[in-house]
């Protein structure tokens, strides 16, 4: 299904607010005991988030699973997005699950697949989280989705150990920042580690890189028309945007291994080139959650601040940041998944999910304590005080166009003198996309 302009404005014109405030295949019917309750102490769930992310996720649970003798059976699935498509469609939906974004959420809502939260999550969003997150949560005047957890993006991840032994310092504005990137090249070591490979949405990194640029070079109204169909992607602002990204992601000398590495890399080990004992880079760029890789990856090497550290990617034209959120929606309002969703948004969970590292939360009662060292209570304060904050422009946008993008920088990666034609033709998905 494609999503419809219609089905995402009021979700998307939330998001846009909340972000400038601030394992096994169960039948969803048959685990959960059908529509309404019954009693059922099994929930099912689909999940997109694997490894340590998905072990920590689910020893956060484990109090709820005892104090409830509910079983919460988790699917971890990399192309959950696309699974969780095909139940719905089969009428065969997860009890609860990780949604895409925004517009298919609004999608699910008015299509009757998704179904409105309880009482008590309405509540808890009403004295625990900001309204702005109601708001973004909310299809139609009913909360149908709840953030699970937020993170932070546009962030710089270095070794302060590697900085500090080839004598680089952490910038503070853009011509420093650019300086440094050019600084390290020209040493002979490839400044970017970057990382895209992510089984069906392979290529969302390269879109979050050209949200940054795109927010930071042409502000928060440009970037709203863009993801709203009102700004082409042949438009100066855009093309500016993929260019900036394109500068350092087409070139062996700017990106460790260059663009066919790059494809094939997965996300999660972009950052594993700042642990080599002679750095193979220096620079990775991507969200808070990515300090949870770096301590699976290299539990004997990652130390918070000693050996990793991060800064916000530096202002340009606009001091501007984006983040995005895991949003778990209902697709079988049963009694168990209705006190699932109730402690997902609680502050006991938020707490114990926060304590496992490379996760922030939205509550408003979480304790800053309760992150695990300094590098994430930063990131925490970092996002709640940045000046202009807009949501992962992407996941805003419909469907359709959301996958054309994530191809699009593939192609461009491979062929940047093509960018005019690949630009041309994601116009053409955005056109479609907001028609339909």
């Amino acid at each position: 299904m494609v999503t419809r302009p219609m089905r995402i404005a009021s979700v998307i014109a939330a998001a846009a607010l909340v972000l400038a405030a601030c394992s096994n295949n169960n039948n969803g019917g048959a685990s959960g005991g059908g529509g309404g309750g019954g009693g059922s102490q099994t929930v099912s769930m689909l999940v997109v988030f694997g490894g340590d992310e998905l072990k920590n996720f689910e020893s956060a649970l484990k109090p709820f699973e005892d104090q409830n003798n509910i079983d919460v059976k988790i699917e971890s699935n990399r192309d959950a997005n696309a699974i969780l498509q095909t139940r719905i469609d089969g009428g065969n939906p997860p009890d609860v699950a990780g949604l895409p974004g925004p517009g298919p959420m609004a999608q699910w809502t008015r299509d009757g697949d998704l179904k409105e939260m309880p009482q008590e999550v309405k509540d808890t969003l009403s004295s625990e989280y900001s309204d702005t997150y109601t708001a973004a949560g909310s299809v139609d005047g009913k909360l149908v989705g709840i953030f699970a957890k937020i993170s932070a993006k546009g962030l710089i991840w270095y070794n302060p150990k590697a900085f500090k032994d080839a004598g680089y310092d952490v910038p503070t504005d853009d011509a420093s920042f650019q300086a440094l990137v050019d600084q390290i090249a020209n040493d002979g070591t490839p400044p970017w580690g970057i990382g895209l490979e992510s089984g069906a949405a392979t290529g969302w990194p390269a879109t979050d890189w050209i949200e940054d640029f795109m927010v930071r070079q042409s502000g928060p109204d440009k970037y709203d028309q863009w993801w709203q169909g009102q700004l082409k992607f042949s438009s100066p602002e855009v093309k500016a945007a993929f260019e900036a990204f394109g500068k350092w992601a087409t070139s062996d000398k700017y990106t460790n291994g260059g663009p066919k590495k790059e494809l094939t890399l997965a996300f999660g080990n972009s950052g594993d080139c700042l642990f080599a004992d002679k750095p193979a880079c220096y620079l990775v760029h991507q969200g808070s959650f990515m300090s949870g890789f770096f301590e699976t990856n290299f539990p004997d090497k990652a130390k918070a601040g000693e050996t990793y550290d991060y800064f916000v990617m530096p202002a340009m034209q606009f001091n501007a940041v984006t983040n995005s959120g895991d949003v778990f929606g209902m697709f079988n309002d049963t009694d168990a998944a209705k006190k699932l969703m109730a402690y997902l948004v609680s502050k006991d969970f938020q707490e114990a999910w926060v304590k496992t590292g490379g996760v922030l939360s939205a509550n408003k009662n979480v304790s800053p304590d309760a992150y695990p060292d300094d590098v994430g209570k930063r990131a925490a304060e970092d996002l709640a005080n940045a000046e202009i904050i807009r949501y992962d422009a992407s996941d805003l946008m419909p469907s359709s166009l959301n996958d054309a993008f994530f191809k699009a920088v593939g192609q461009y990666l491979q062929n940047p003198d093509q960018l005019d034609s690949i630009l041309q033709g994601l116009d053409d998905a955005q056109s479609q996309a907001y028609e339909q």
